[in-house]
């Protein structure tokens, strides 16, 4: 064996053993030992909406708020239109007045100064079970109390004059809530929301999606009697949920599946499921226009690396033990760069509309459209403003 055949050998030896020892510690897992993988059941691609973009419109969106709000996931908008209202990284609810951003609300009673406002979206994870992370918004109608899913809080629930949030609902069935998620409220005032995981917090999100647990759940509060009831559970990550229109049901989004399902509310289909829509990439939340179609917000299309590794788990048991960032681990999975994916859908369940930004050069990334007037208020959890798109043909 040449000197050149030893060093190659050699080579591939320190390689296998850094990455069977990663003595650095490096990868997704890495805090995590002993992290199991689960099976994702999701659709063949033939089966998958293949329609784009061609003019890649969402470029065509203006960018507002730039550095003033940091990860503004949820969007809302008061029963009087002020607003809009959303929840930032540091914990805090806000709200424009027309000329300004003033703190509105906050969910956290333990919040000090170290939840002051930071450069960077980043800076703010290590402090979230502190200073609290708002995602979900949604106000009553009839009451004007902002209802907030808070991701280490959990439901809670401010008056229309603001302030320090109160809790509502931390656990069901014994269970307490590590990722609470989103919401919606129906005329009785029931709030139906989704706990993503039971397993990771919020800031571990990819690691409850790469891992594939079943932790999710769907749950009602009701808050005559104060109880919070499980609709569902074995979820792989629940994330947004829209009432339709009329009542009749609701759609939650399932990132892990990259699909959206419909829960029956009334008739005789009532408390079962049924698949609604499969989505081309991994959903975040959803939301109900005035005309009862859902407008969904996509992290991104999925590609073949996502769907090899969901129906192989072992295989990406194998992967994620490798000393790859959290970064590029999810990187491989979007392609590469963030992109900007919202799709409208009919309230039958037909595909109306897909706006884009394939390049990621102004809508790099959406978690939430909000519509409004005929404009799309889109926020995002991974971007430091809200970009607003004039929907003029209102198709």
């Amino acid at each position: 064996m040449g000197p050149a055949m030893i060093a190659f050998t050699g080579t591939i030896v320190l390689a296998a053993i850094y990455c069977k020892t990663n003595p650095f510690k490096y990868g997704a897992m890495a805090g995590f030992p002993g992290f199991e993988t689960y099976e994702v059941e999701l659709a063949p691609t033939s089966e998958v909406p293949s329609e784009v973009d061609a003019d890649d419109r969402l470029t065509a969106a203006e960018v507002r708020f730039v550095d003033q709000v940091q990860g503004p996931e949820s969007i809302a908008f008061d029963p009087h239109g002020g607003g809009p209202y959303t929840g930032v990284a540091d914990g805090r609810v806000l709200a424009w007045d027309g000329e300004a951003w003033k703190d509105f609300a906050y969910t956290s009673p333990n919040r000090s100064a170290i939840c002051d406002p930071k450069l960077s979206l980043l800076s703010y994870v290590e402090n979230e079970h502190i200073c609290g992370r708002p995602l979900g918004l949604r106000f009553n109608k009839k009451t004007g109390d902002l209802y907030i899913c808070d991701a280490y809080f959990g439901l809670l629930k401010v008056g229309p004059q603001g302030g320090l949030a109160s809790s509502l609902s931390t656990e069901a069935e014994g269970v307490p809530f590590r990722f609470t998620n989103d919401l919606d409220i129906d005329e009785e005032g029931n709030v139906y929301f989704t706990v993503s995981s039971s397993t990771y917090y919020r800031r571990n999100f990819l690691q409850a999606i790469f891992t594939g647990e079943r932790s999710g759940r769907l749950l009602k509060y009701n808050p005559v009697t104060k109880e919070t009831t499980v609709l569902l559970r074995g979820i792989q990550f629940p994330n947004g949920i829209s009432l339709s229109k009329d009542g009749s049901f609701l759609l939650f989004c399932e990132t892990a599946r990259s699909r959206l399902t419909k829960y029956w509310l009334k008739g005789e289909k009532s408390g079962t499921t049924e698949l609604f829509a499969l989505l081309p990439g991994a959903p975040d939340n959803v939301r109900t226009n005035e005309n009862g179609e859902f407008w969904v917000a996509i992290h991104c299309r999925r590609r073949f690396f996502t769907h090899f590794f969901a129906v192989h788990p072992n295989a990406r048991k194998a992967f994620l033990k490798l000393p790859i960032p959290t970064k590029y681990q999810y990187l491989f999975h979007i392609g590469g760069r963030l992109h900007g994916l919202i799709i409208k859908y009919g309230a039958d369940g037909k595909l109306l509309k897909i706006l884009e930004d394939r390049q990621g050069k102004v809508v790099r990334a959406a978690s939430e459209i909000e519509e409004r007037d005929g404009k799309l208020w889109i926020g995002s959890v991974l971007m430091p403003f809200i970009a607003v798109y004039d929907d003029g043909d209102h198709q």
